[in-house]
């Protein structure tokens, strides 16, 4: 007679299942905003030392911040396919764990902006900090289906903490790029918001697909994608930026605007997943552009 056997799979150790909380390619993103709001604040490179200190306490925040929304959103990210995988679903890391962990990395990074870069950009982190996780995640979310629109100042501070972690100060510069990342947070997230539409449902979740429905959902992620194209001009419109930048953003408006139009034209579950990519791909290239617009004179000297 043939037997089987179950094979038990042992879970990572605790720590990599924080680390896969953290949500290392959203943090990522976050950093990467956060690093080109530093190279922007000084006229040449800035200290190494003072660039790696405010990218590394900015990081650790962020994550700290991801592994609570986690926490927090247990019972959502079990009917959303994406996340049902997610350690503090199946239960293979605890409640305790996660907040202990959380407190410590999250404490660790503003002990780092305190003591290494300036207060300033401790208090703005710590800020920013409180409205993603609490401010967005625990009362916006479930609440209201303009949380992404309201929630989306949190997350459009990291280039003005990466800003202030380099002059201490916080001009108009940084807050034009709070504006862009402000007015691209919609029509990025409400590109998957309309292919994941059914799963938020699922979970309760008023998003603007669930509560007002695909068409209008559509309709506005067109009209915040025109937001955002003549927002992404004003850095040139205010002397922040050269040619070089505009050339680059025109063409980047121009393609997401594109996908935004076909979406409110003709839907697709299809078109929506790749307006979703774009819209990452397309935040990350605006920010490059910028930081090559700054620094392109410098080659010339």
């Amino acid at each position: 007679m043939a037997t089987t056997s179950t094979a038990v799979h042992p879970q990572p150790a605790v720590w990599v299942q924080f680390w896969r909380l953290t949500k290392p390619r959203v943090v990522s993103l976050i950093v990467f905003t956060a690093v080109i709001g530093m190279l922007l604040a000084a006229p040449s490179l800035p200290p190494l030392d003072l660039l790696g200190w405010a990218t590394l306490g900015i990081a650790l925040v962020a994550g700290a911040a991801a592994a609570f929304n986690c926490l927090v959103e247990q019972k959502i990210d079990a009917v959303m396919a994406r996340t049902r995988g997610r350690p503090t679903v199946i239960g293979s890391i605890t409640a305790m764990q996660v907040l202990a962990m959380s407190g410590v990395v999250g404490g660790l990074g503003l002990a780092i902006l305190w003591h290494a870069v300036n207060p300033l950009t401790m208090w703005l982190t710590l800020a920013t900090f409180v409205g993603y996780a609490i401010i967005y995640t625990v009362i916006l979310k479930p609440a209201t289906p303009q949380n992404i629109v309201i929630g989306g100042a949190s997350g459009a501070m990291p280039p003005v903490l990466g800003w202030a972690a380099i002059t201490g100060d916080v001009t108009y510069q940084p807050l034009l790029l709070f504006l862009i990342v402000f007015a691209w947070t919609p029509p990025h997230f409400w590109a998957l918001a309309l292919y994941r539409r059914n799963e938020y449902a699922r979970a309760g979740v008023p998003m603007l697909p669930v509560t007002h429905g695909e068409a209008f959902t559509r309709l506005h992620l067109l009209l915040y994608t025109l937001i955002l194209v003549a927002t992404t001009l004003l850095p040139f419109a205010t002397g922040m930026a050269d040619f070089f930048y505009l050339g680059s953003v025109l063409v980047l408006d121009a393609v997401f605007l594109g996908y935004a139009l076909r979406l409110w034209r003709s839907y697709s579950d299809a078109l929506a997943k790749q307006t979703f990519a774009y819209s990452i791909f397309y935040l990350a290239m605006l920010f490059a552009a910028l930081m090559v617009d700054h620094y392109l004179p410098l080659a010339f000297q």
